[in-house]
């Protein structure tokens, strides 16, 4: 048997794993130097109030198994005796436990999240594709509305919508709803000053989105509907701020600074305006007030379009929106300026080296850091997921992955230098599940890629959808397997935004750009044997036919045991290209593609109704 050595056994205690298994089963072995460099950037130091979870009916077992009874106080401050290893809580929320001296949070969650209702079906979209009836740069939370609405009179019962966590309305040339500023706040430069009656004018709306000039007139335009609003609005904004203090504030403050600083934030700052509560920053807020006051009423005008489109969804759908949150912050952000201390520092997160992605995945972001949560109550991740569920009837965790564990990389290392780290999963799901029941809101958990053992069954027992994806369902011999076998227990999906559409697949476009971007010819034999297996599966007789059979590709999936069945926009629309191209920045038009034309033209299109026609058959919800 191997020795032990002190650097692993310091390892293991912090949850870092010195082995690993890859996603072709081959056992992996992290290096001792990655090891210690991850150690040097935990903090291990313990809370002092332990927070506990538990499934409601379950006893509470208190860490070192102490007996007796303690005094439990009920989050509405209900105070009841409670014999420990005996006595069960069956109030699902935050409860206060005291023993003695020791003072414990208890969170309780509900066995399982809420289910779809019915069998229905659902369209995915990127909000700034979409187009509206008058010419518009890109999609905004007004846009979004009068979608969800169309796709709620075309039989649609849910819309999954790309992540609206805040940006850097200062830098738009950072538009990766996946690199988000924060997960507190929201994407201002999609919220709309039609709300207060003041609708922008027309815009050049190309095919492809020139975010650096579009987002400079939107804001523009922003700060004049702010400069105008009367005082009402001025009113509404008040209560807004008080309701969300001192956190919304500091994202406002970052939000002017960067604007003024015209810089990256963090190191690129002077130091005097890296700590929110310096007398440096204090004064700027002092002497740009109406900046600050600016900011301010972007996020309160964001919210308000959230509110309407989750509105306007519900009008017509069982479901509507369904929210996608981010795995992680830019550590430059609003965030990672206001509390530093809640994300992991000296490292950012990715993925380890897979068929996929031979050198692995670095994305350069941070994630909350699991020992900080345990020390904060885990208050930063409560209000992240109260955040994406406060207007939305479900919610997509992408990479719920990283809900048991995050691979995580050392600063200016490779992507497979990395180690995994242990995260707190049970209660992070449990706090899922309590903010779900809440919201009466779906969870769909993205479990895509290298998933580890019993991940998908205890996902299933908690009632949250695993992501049942046609490209990636295969048999051991890489073929195609028929949707009517997926699972019943995950949503049914043509493909992603990151996956090529049904059609750009079936005509091999991926491999183009990939050949293309790698100076390559490209090489479409893999892909004829592989139409040829999706046609076999799908039972359309013969050869594999040369022009797509999009119809019966999405009559298959929506015909899958899946409680509930979406579909990117793109293949109800039979479109070629892909939002995102993984592993590009500029080699792809990644975030930029919009729609052929506005939503309610687009579903009239007589082979976009009849798709609609066949999926509501299949599904009407």
């Amino acid at each position: 048997m191997d020795r032990v050595t002190p650097l692993q056994a310091a390892a293991a205690a912090a949850g870092l794993k010195r082995d690993w298994t890859d996603a072709t089963g081959r056992p992996q072995h992290v290096d001792g130097a990655v090891l210690e460099a991850l150690l040097a950037c935990l903090d291990l130091t313990p809370p002092e109030t332990p927070f506990l979870s538990i499934t409601a009916g379950e006893p509470v077992h208190l860490p070192g198994a102490p007996t007796g009874t303690a005094d439990l106080t009920l989050e509405d401050g209900t105070a009841i005796p409670l014999a420990l290893g005996q006595d069960t809580i069956t109030q699902i929320g935050y409860h206060h436990l005291q023993l003695g001296r020791r003072s414990y949070t208890i969170a309780v969650a509900p066995a399982r999240c809420p289910q779809p209702p019915g069998r229905g079906w659902g369209l995915a979209i990127q909000i700034p594709s979409l187009r509206d009836d008058h010419p518009t740069a890109y999609g905004s939370y007004a846009t979004l509305a009068k979608a969800a609405a169309a796709f709620g009179r075309s039989g649609a019962t849910a819309l999954a919508i790309s992540p609206t966590h805040a940006l850097f309305p200062a830098d738009p040339t950072r538009f990766s709803p996946y690199a988000p500023s924060s997960r507190l706040f929201h994407n201002v430069a999609l919220a709309d000053p039609s709300l207060i009656g003041m609708p922008f004018p027309t815009e050049p709306a190309p095919d492809l989105i020139d975010w650096p000039d579009a987002q400079r007139f939107r804001l523009k335009h922003l700060r004049f509907a702010f400069e105008s609003a009367g005082p009402e609005i001025e009113a509404a904004v008040s209560a807004y701020a008080a309701q969300h203090g001192p956190p919304l504030i500091d994202h406002a403050r970052f939000d002017a600074l960067q604007w003024h600083m015209n810089v990256r934030a963090g190191s690129h700052w002077p130091t005097e305006l890296r700590d929110p509560a310096s007398p440096a920053v204090q004064r700027f807020a002092a002497e740009h007030a109406q900046d600050v006051a600016f900011f301010t009423f972007l996020q309160w005008l964001a919210d308000q379009g959230l509110a309407n489109a989750q509105k306007s969804a519900r009008e017509h759908m069982a479901i509507g929106l369904i929210a996608d949150l981010a795995v992680g912050t830019d550590r430059g952000g609003s965030h990672g300026w206001s509390d530093p201390r809640d994300l992991l520092t000296g490292v950012t997160i990715g993925a380890p080296p897979d068929p996929l992605g031979p050198d692995g995945q670095n994305w350069g972001i941070s994630a909350l850091d699991p020992f900080a949560l345990a020390r904060s109550g885990f208050a930063p991740f409560i209000n992240t997921i109260r955040t994406a569920l406060r207007h939305a009837g479900g919610l997509r965790i992408d990479h719920a992955i990283g809900l048991d564990r995050l691979w995580i990389v050392p600063d200016h290392a490779t992507a497979a230098d990395g180690a995994y780290l242990d995260m707190p999963g049970e209660t992070l799901k449990n706090i899922v599940a309590i903010e779900a029941r809440r919201a009466g809101a779906i969870v769909i958990a993205e479990d895509l890629g290298t998933v580890p053992p019993g991940l998908r069954e205890d996902l299933s027992r908690r009632g949250m959808l695993g992501m049942r994806v046609l490209p990636f369902e295969r048999d051991k011999q890489g073929g195609f397997v028929s949707a009517a076998q997926w699972d019943s227990d995950a949503v049914a999906m043509t493909g992603t935004h990151d996956t090529p559409t049904v059609v750009g697949w079936w005509k091999g476009r991926d491999v183009e750009w990939r050949a293309a971007i790698s100076g390559q010819p490209a090489n479409l034999e893999e892909r004829t044997k592989e139409r040829n297996s999706l046609a076999q599966a799908l039972d359309v007789s013969g050869t594999a036919p040369e022009e797509p059979p999009l119809d019966q590709v999405l009559e298959a999936v929506a015909g899958s045991p899946a409680p509930l069945a979406i579909f990117p926009l793109e293949d109800l629309l039979g479109i070629e290209e892909q939002p995102n191209l993984p592993g590009t920045v500029d080699e792809h038009p990644n975030w930029r593609r919009r729609m052929p034309d506005n939503t309610a033209a687009l579903l009239a299109r007589p082979a976009v109704a009849q798709r609609t026609h066949i999926l509501t058959a299949k599904r009407p919800g």
